[in-house]
């Protein structure tokens, strides 16, 4: 299910609001994300669609819609903010995936981190694998990101943790082909 079909579902009875929010331009997009009045799926349909339009009035609904309890909310938040281009948005990826308080939900944010490929992207990731290498940590998925994405953006200084990580059951597949992409 696209994020647009997820939205228009969430709208159920409200299938006019959501048509206009569709068709809206950006200028009534900004002011639905200010509208304190609309429900959630509003606000999130208009800053996913600034995000894709590459409207920077949308990063803060973005970076909030990342850090939320809900999955599909958080992936289409990532992809509207891998899109928008704001030099903010490392910098709160880093935040959201290195907070041990909201851990639960840095799945999406570590992700977005490998995609963006920015300065902070390999401290954060290593920062967020390390606290997950502790015996019994029930976030192994955000872990298993945090491999996958230090493979993917190759950088030697995340080989030592790599390392630590091949003992992990769950991660020592990915960890040994994350070394192996490492520079």
């Amino acid at each position: 299910m696209t994020v647009l079909e997820r939205l228009r579902s969430e709208a159920g009875g409200a299938a006019g609001e959501y048509e206009r929010l569709v068709a809206a331009g950006s200028d009534e997009l900004a002011e639905a994300l200010t509208s304190g009045a609309l429900p959630l799926w509003a606000r999130e349909l208009a800053a996913y669609r600034l995000g894709l339009a590459g409207d920077r009035r949308a990063f803060e609904a973005l970076v909030l819609l990342l850090n939320h309890r809900d999955p599909p909310r958080c992936a289409a938040a990532a992809e509207a903010l891998a899109g928008l281009g704001d030099p903010r948005t490392a910098r709160a990826a880093a935040a959201l995936a290195t907070n041990e308080l909201r851990v639960a939900y840095a799945l999406e944010p570590v992700r977005l981190l490998a995609a963006l490929r920015a300065p902070e992207s390999v401290p954060a990731l290593m920062t967020t694998l390390d606290r997950r290498l502790t015996p019994h940590d029930p976030y192994w998925r955000v872990a298993l990101a945090c491999v996958e994405g230090l493979g993917a953006l190759g950088d030697p200084r995340a080989r030592e943790l790599l390392v630590r990580a091949q003992s992990h059951p769950r991660l020592a597949v990915a960890a040994t082909e994350a070394i192996k992409a490492l520079s």
